[in-house]
């Protein structure tokens, strides 16, 4: 694949991937570290009654038991250390192994000759149902707590002398009850958590939004008193006065200086990682509404002057309007995508589509959509560059990158 690139005078900005769910996150780590402590307070009660079990001479019964609670320990250490990633998937391995200690109970125990002992796998059900729920989504765990109810009523039903169909039924009944309802507690405690990250995500980019057009808004106002009080001014003074003079000279020269302190001033107006997001998103909509854009954040927030943030949104818009206007494939729809990271120290964005491509190195120098509206643009940025790697046929990758020199 051929790749054209402009270099800014430092390297890009290497940021890495970290998404931003707080409220689903710490939910997660509490239910984990509640389920798996939980569990292990069960097996340390549960472990008595197996001891006892006078028919039982092998270590078995109580290999099987520690069995059964085997990943529960490194659920609550995980959900109060470990990455979070790892949770649902410690999780998962516990409600899996809960399941197959209760599908081989028969096997280790012909029958039960103390108390209702063999029931600790029917007891200990909502632990298994509540990882399954940690785990997965909520069909998924649904269907694993109606089959762990089942398979813990059957096996209970198999060990304990003078078990009959009705009581299986009545245990089946119980069971499916009791791990519906706590089922529904994990996944409304999930549910909750992720509807305030939604929340959380739609107020920012509202705020994100009302920020990036009040400085457009404040800047034009600027820029337009300017013109108005100054430039428009001169000019009148300067048709209303038959030659130069004094007062008309030192008119157009104050104008002049304040054009240039103007143009060259310091942009006081920054945008942090939300607002250039949203900033960005708004640069994609307005060519094509339908491409998703995706945002990963890692680090504190961004400060990305805003002068910066419309050179990227230009070059960013640009981009999109020439994939969609030159790299329709015949027969089948173009995929295309942007992805923005941002970092305390920079910014980068990438589109990427599926289309037809083209060979970079063939493109003419005065073709002003890459050349000029994007190559150009950020190498005219402090601290911008810009990627385009293409190739007949196999789509097309521009990367735009800024940089901070602080």
């Amino acid at each position: 694949m051929t790749t054209t690139a402009v270099r800014p005078a430092a390297g890009p900005v290497a940021v890495d991937t970290e998404l931003s769910r707080a409220a689903t996150d710490q939910i997660l780590r509490r239910l984990g570290v509640v389920i798996g402590v939980g569990a292990i307070i069960v097996m340390a009660l549960e472990l008595p009654a197996v001891l006892i079990q006078p028919i039982n001479r092998s270590v078995w019964p109580e290999v099987h038991l520690v069995a059964a609670y085997l990943f529960f320990a490194p659920l609550a250490v995980v959900s109060a250390r470990g990455p979070v990633t790892a949770i649902r998937r410690v999780a998962a391995a516990a409600a899996i192994c809960y399941l197959a200690a209760t599908v081989t109970t028969p096997l280790v125990y012909s029958v039960v000759t103390v108390g209702s002992f063999a029931s600790w796998p029917y007891r200990g059900l909502v632990l298994g149902v509540m990882a399954g729920g940690l785990a997965w989504s909520v069909r998924t765990a649904s269907c694993f707590a109606a089959v762990l109810a089942v398979a813990t009523s059957a096996s209970n039903a198999a060990v304990v002398p003078d078990s009959t169909a009705w009581a299986l039924f009545g245990d089946v009944t119980r069971a499916l009850g009791v791990a519906a309802l706590f089922l529904w507690c994990v996944v409304y405690a999930r549910t909750a958590a992720e509807r305030v990250d939604k929340e959380a995500v739609r107020q920012r980019s509202r705020a994100a939004t009302v920020a990036a057009t009040a400085a457009r808004e404040r800047e034009a106002a600027r820029f337009a008193a300017l013109i108005h009080d100054a430039v428009l001014s001169t000019l009148l003074e300067a048709s209303r006065t038959a030659g130069s003079t004094a007062a008309l000279s030192a008119q157009a020269t104050r104008t002049l200086e304040q054009l240039e302190q103007a143009r060259s001033a310091p942009e006081l107006d920054h945008l942090d990682a939300a607002a250039a997001v949203e900033f960005l998103r708004a640069a994609v909509r307005e060519v094509d509404a339908d491409i998703p854009v995706q945002a990963a954040r890692r680090g504190a927030d961004l400060c990305l002057p805003l002068e910066s943030a419309q050179v990227l949104g230009a070059a960013l818009s640009e981009a999109v309007r020439n994939s969609v206007r030159h790299a329709e494939v015949a027969g089948r729809r173009v995929r295309r995508d942007v992805a923005v990271t941002v970092a305390t120290g920079g910014i980068k964005v990438v589109l990427s589509d599926d289309g037809a491509g083209f060979d970079p190195a063939r493109v003419p120098a005065d073709r002003m959509g890459i050349a000029g509206s994007i190559l150009g643009r950020m190498r005219t940025l402090p601290g911008g560059a810009a990627f385009v790697e293409s190739a007949p046929g196999a789509g097309t990758v521009v990367t735009l990158v800024w940089g901070s020199h602080g």
